[in-house]
């Protein structure tokens, strides 16, 4: 049962077919202006505050990016935010399951943008979905390279699981390294330690869950729906409420489309709803001797969350990346 460590990384507004791949662009190297740029940022904006689907893009662009082993020093085959994660196999991983509605969210995008990668734009819509849900702002880099082709892609099983699976163990011997392990703590580290994250790193990215939802049909995790996930009105950023985003899974937080650390006030008080989501690798946050220390900071003080979230999540998004310059309008 793959689940990616990271905001929302199970959400998404709907369900959508897989993409042909007579659909994908394998462009690789572009000439980017900085024009593309603002201009793509303006599309991603837009198609957020349309649909509410947010969520999903944070799952999409981790989903791209936690593919990346540290210990592989050539690109693409480290793998990370190189865009490949459009391309099948990779898009049909299990951990990746309704991802591919998410990629054709974005391709008026690309069609608008043809020399903004695949990459960027995944990364770009997540860093945006943070912003627009009243995180903080990420000190995004572009220009990244592009993977070219199936041939590129990662292989199967470096994501990591949110429980065990029958016999006890959480992740496998699959991917690029052993992430396998009776404890949840140490699976995570074995996942994020290959991407050369830490402790505060895990911690930070997990506590993005407090931004959407899972889905029982794509992570095995969750309700059909929910309270706070039926259809009713549920609270954004700026105080308003919305209903419109497609009901069903079920939410780690009661306002699942505001980004704040209200993840760690839930995750540890047992008095919260019992619709809302507590999985092994939520919980483990605050049992394990190093993780507490972060998540216990993480709970007190949204400050901090977000600072430290913030420096995560870029890191993240340049995780065996290729980067080209983007160049100054004329």
């Amino acid at each position: 049962m793959k689940i990616a460590i990271a905001a929302t990384l199970l959400a998404s507004t709907s369900a959508f077919a897989p993409i042909a791949q007579t659909q994908i662009r394998s462009t690789s190297a572009l000439n980017v202006f900085k024009s593309d740029i603002t201009g793509a940022q303006g599309m991603v904006d837009s198609i957020i505050k349309e649909k509410n689907c947010g969520p999903v893009f944070v799952r999409l662009a981790w989903h791209d990016s936690g593919t990346y082993d540290v210990n592989i020093k050539d690109f693409p085959k480290a793998g990370g935010a190189i865009g490949s994660i459009r391309f099948d196999p990779e898009i049909n991983h299990g951990a990746n399951a309704g991802l591919a509605g998410a990629v054709k969210l974005l391709e008026p995008v690309k069609e608008k943008y043809p020399d903004v990668s695949y990459a960027d734009i995944f990364q770009m819509a997540s860093a945006r979905a943070i912003a627009l849900a009243g995180g903080p702002s990420i000190d995004m880099k572009y220009g990244r390279v592009d993977a070219t082709g199936p041939a590129e892609c990662s292989p199967e099983g470096n994501l990591p699981d949110a429980e065990a699976g029958p016999e006890g163990k959480f992740g496998g011997a699959g991917g690029t390294a052993s992430t396998e392990s009776t404890s949840a703590a140490d699976h995570l580290r074995k996942v994020f330690y290959r991407m050369g994250l830490g402790d505060e790193e895990i911690v930070a990215l997990s506590g993005a869950h407090t931004f959407g939802r899972a889905y029982a049909d794509r992570s095995g995790l969750g309700a059909a729906k929910t309270k706070f996930t039926d259809g009713s009105a549920t609270k954004l950023a700026d105080g308003s409420t919305t209903d419109k985003y497609t009901p069903g899974g079920s939410s780690w937080t009661e306002d699942w489309l505001v980004f704040d650390n209200s993840y760690f006030t839930t995750v540890p008080d047992y008095t919260k709803d019992v619709d809302l989501l507590k999985l092994t690798s939520d919980k483990v946050l605050f049992t394990d001797d190093q993780f507490s220390f972060f998540a216990e900071k993480f709970r007190r003080s949204k400050d901090d969350f977000f600072e430290s979230y913030a420096k995560a999540h870029k890191a993240l998004s340049e995780l065996g990346s290729k980067f080209e310059d983007v160049v100054d309008d004329a």
